[in-house]
């Protein structure tokens, strides 16, 4: 264990009975308002790219760019979003993001064209920068011994917004208009920064220091490039593509430098030291994957019921519904399991639970029974809540309070880049499986073929939770071993 994983003071384990302070509470209901609001938007534009491309009397790959220029907005901020908080304050960053994300949304909403629409859309994903900021406020305003509880809930914007997100948005597109999937945000925006100026606690204002400038360009760019790349292969279904191996190549290039120049500065942008302990570098690695299993693969159910079954937008979205009930029941009860089991042990369960859960849908057919995917649905999102929360809960304890904006952007950034991976490769492989399908049948054995590959990032997920329960039972026999008396070990080394 580094130093950083030792300077807090250790406390009891919560044992779930304990309420949450007043103001706790409060910060819980604005901060997951704002990473909602977000997390559902993005799933909304998803879902009408089909009927925007008619709106606007554009190309696919046109509107595409509504995604790629969001993403890429979010993946340039992001990096930043630390420093920014530690020097103008959390809670004036996250106004201010929230702010411009809901400005945004109305702008997006009068739009007239799809350039005008793909500027705002970036315009909102810089305002995204809330999620990364909400989500260091939350961590220290809980503490270790509350972790795994507020763990628990502040995943629910990541979960169940892919799961609300396909009904909201095939709703309000079938009866009110494409413009109402950006204008919903509004008052939703509106009350977010109300409630964020009267209930979120004052900002303690640090000096980090002069801004790593060489290190800001870098990462930035890496995760542009890469962000970009991954897009493009979801995209066009063409990995081997040059502006794909360009893309990637220069990324990955740009954050070898970045690790560079970080080990030669100071005070780096971001503390890739961290990744010195071995507890944080498996729960940020398990982080990474469960990004990949779960983001990622979530394109392959509504496109299944899209696709193969014929199903509308809405329909899509409610049977969408027991994955989220499955995620809900792991958030209710994972707390309690990490604090009597630990988060490495809970993890690797989960994983498990998720591998297992995905082999049904490996067998699925055009007339598979809704009831059969719905079981497994449930069960697996039981899995993947079970794995995804223990490892974020283990990372964030694994580093002392002045490290948490450091690891909140690394984990952000892992979990995207991951999603990002995984949505890149089932897309790839799906879109190869049904370019000759021509019957539903076919289509279906195409998705079983994905889900094979998703079957094989459940297991790349579950490999890192082996470790960090590895790493994590030893760390505990280490603290809980009795130090020797000074005397006994001068004998020792006597003889």
């Amino acid at each position: 264990m580094s130093a950083d994983s030792t300077s807090s003071p250790p406390s009891a384990p919560d044992t779930g009975r304990e309420p949450f302070s007043p103001a706790l509470r409060k910060v819980i209901v604005v901060t997951t308002l704002g990473a909602f609001m977000t997390f559902l938007d993005s799933t909304i534009v998803n879902v009408a790219l089909k009927t925007l491309t008619s709106e606007m009397d554009t190309s696919l790959s046109t509107i595409q760019w509504l995604v790629t220029a969001y993403l890429l907005a979010m993946a340039a901020v992001i990096p930043i979003s630390g420093w920014l908080g530690a020097r103008l304050g959390a809670k004036r960053v996250f106004i201010a993001a929230i702010t411009v994300f809901t400005l945004a949304s109305l702008a997006c909403g009068l739009a007239t064209s799809i350039e005008q629409l793909i500027v705002f859309r970036t315009l909102q994903g810089i305002g995204g920068i809330a999620v990364p900021v909400s989500q260091a406020i939350l961590v220290r305003a809980a503490g270790p011994r509350l972790m795994a509880r507020v763990m628990s809930v502040s995943g629910i914007p990541v979960i169940m917004a892919p799961v609300v997100g396909p009904t909201v948005g095939g709703l309000l597109l079938q009866h009110v208009g494409w413009e109402s999937i950006f204008l919903v945000n509004i008052p939703i925006g509106i009350l977010t920064v109300l409630l964020a100026v009267k209930l979120l606690p004052a900002d303690v204002v640090a000096h980090p220091g002069k801004l790593d400038v060489p290190g800001l360009v870098t990462i930035v760019a890496a995760s542009v490039g890469i962000t970009y790349g991954l897009s493009e292969i979801g995209n066009s279904g063409d990995a081997a593509s040059a502006k794909v191996v360009v893309s990637i190549g220069a990324g990955v290039l740009l954050l070898a430098a970045f690790v560079v120049f970080s080990l030669r500065s100071a005070k780096p942008l971001l503390d890739i030291r961290l990744f010195k302990d071995r507890l944080y570098t498996a729960a940020s690695l398990t982080n990474f994957f469960m990004g990949a299993l779960s983001l990622g693969a979530v394109i392959l159910m509504p496109l299944y019921f899209q696709t193969v079954r014929g199903e509308d937008a809405v329909s899509t979205g409610l049977l969408l519904i027991p994955q989220g009930v499955g995620v809900a029941v792991a958030m209710w009860r994972v707390a309690r399991f990490v604090d009597r089991f630990g988060s490495g042990p809970v993890a690797l369960a989960g994983g498990l639970i998720s591998i297992v859960a995905t082999v049904p849908f490996v067998a699925i057919g055009d007339d598979t029974s809704y009831w059969w995917i719905g079981a497994a649905m449930v069960v697996r999102g039981f899995g993947i809540g079970t794995c995804a929360i223990p490892a974020v809960t283990a990372a964030y304890r694994a580093v002392s309070m002045m490290k948490i904006p450091d690891a909140t952007v690394q984990l952000n950034m892992g979990q995207r880049i991951g999603g990002s991976l995984g949505a890149a490769i089932l897309a790839v492989v799906l879109q190869r499986q049904l370019q000759d399908a021509r019957t539903p049948a076919d289509q279906a054995n195409g998705f079983g073929v994905a889900f094979w590959w998703t079957l094989g990032i459940g297991v790349a997920a579950t490999l890192p939770a082996v470790l960090l329960a590895v790493v994590e039972r030893r760390s505990a026999a280490a603290a809980a071993a009795p130090a020797a008396p000074a005397g006994s070990l001068k004998e020792a080394g006597q003889t």
